[in-house]
Parts: structure tokens; sequence; C-alpha cells
């Protein structure tokens, strides 16, 4: 869904901002329609947050599409 399963996954950082609020998160996969990110298995995000790939990245907008433990899936907007 995320990727071409041929391509070489990059796992690189990301920052997670919303409301006053900033986490960061591992981007295990990314595509130009969302990405698949582990987070702090205790962390508590919400629906919809910004996501900015570290480091040549700017904020995107986006929606979790699913949860599971440490992994979440979102779908950019």
């Amino acid at each position: 869904m995320f990727e071409n399963p041929r391509s070489p996954r990059v796992v690189t950082l990301g920052s997670i901002s919303f409301g006053r609020s900033k986490t960061e998160c591992t981007v295990r996969s990314i595509s130009a329609y969302g990405a698949a990110l582990d987070v702090a298995a205790d962390e508590k995000l919400p629906n919809e947050f910004a996501l900015t790939v570290i480091p040549d990245g700017s904020p995107r907008r986006c929606a979790v599409v699913w949860r599971h433990e440490k992994r979440i899936a979102v779908a950019f907007y």
C-alpha cells in the first residue's frame, strides 16, 4: 500500500506535531500518499497531525488510517 516491494526500505527520523506538542517517530516507509510510522507505545496521538521527515521535509498534514501497537499508518491530505 505504501511502498513498492522491490524498492529498498529506507528508515529515517520524523517529527510529529499537534497543537503545542511535538514527538519523534521512525518513518518505516513513505510514499506520495502516506507513511508507516513507529512511535512510542505509550504515545497518545490524535487522529490528525503534521508529520515532518527529518532533515529534508516541510510539515505534511496527515490522518491515521490504522494503529497496531507501536506502528501507525497515515494518509497525507
